[in-house]
């Protein structure tokens, strides 16, 4: 029985959800594609009929994670920084949150430390995807606030912000005592919210 026009496209779609959501929980390394094909529920030998390497459907996953999160983004609020750590809780199981999905920024979580040179622009892409979606909502505080505040202050900002969370995962997922883990979480959000507040001294500085 000959397949349909659109097996090929749908066979491709299925190996890229199974994979965006594998690569988000556990990251490049620790994913084969022989796990991507098995949740996706067809043979090994069938991957390199869509990807030419995992590299390939890494950059692919990626992309459509990009698209997905566009979109999400469109109609929804804004990525809040509360919900941002709630993400990266649940990517690497310290929280339970079934009916969240993975956005790009799960590069930035689970790869700290990969230097797989084919990766490493997705990683900068990913980082200034959100150091730009940090800098935005600052602006915006701050023109609520009715402050003067430097772009380049801001964007001084957005890059501790994010140091201070990639860094506070980072360290939350080494730890096996629960309660730490959540602990470094909780303070981790308690600054960063902090940071997102410009009325400290030194905001009008241009």
């Amino acid at each position: 029985m000959p397949y349909a026009k659109d097996h090929k496209t749908r066979s491709r779609s299925r190996i890229l959800q199974s994979a965006m959501e594998l690569f988000a929980r556990y990251g490049f390394k620790k994913v084969s594609i022989s796990q991507i094909m098995k949740e996706a529920r067809m043979t090994h030998g069938a991957f390199y009929a869509h990807f030419e390497s995992k590299e390939s459907l890494y950059s692919a996953s990626f992309l459509e994670l990009l698209k997905e999160s566009g979109r999400a983004r469109l109609v929804k609020a804004p990525l809040s920084i509360k919900k941002l750590i709630a993400l990266a809780s649940n990517y690497w199981n310290l929280r339970q949150q079934p009916d969240s999905r993975p956005g790009p920024e799960t590069l930035l979580f689970n790869e700290v430390g990969n230097d797989n040179e084919s990766l490493q622009p997705l990683l900068q892409s990913s980082y200034e995807d959100l150091r730009k979606l940090l800098e935005r909502r600052m602006q915006a505080l701050s023109r609520l606030q009715k402050l003067e505040v430097s772009s380049a202050l801001i964007r001084d900002r957005a890059r501790a912000i994010l140091a201070s969370l990639v860094g506070a995962i980072t360290l939350a997922r080494m730890l096996p005592d629960e309660e730490e883990r959540q602990a470094i979480l909780k303070v981790a959000q308690t600054q960063i919210l902090a940071q997102m507040q410009l009325q400290t001294s030194g905001v009008s500085e241009h």
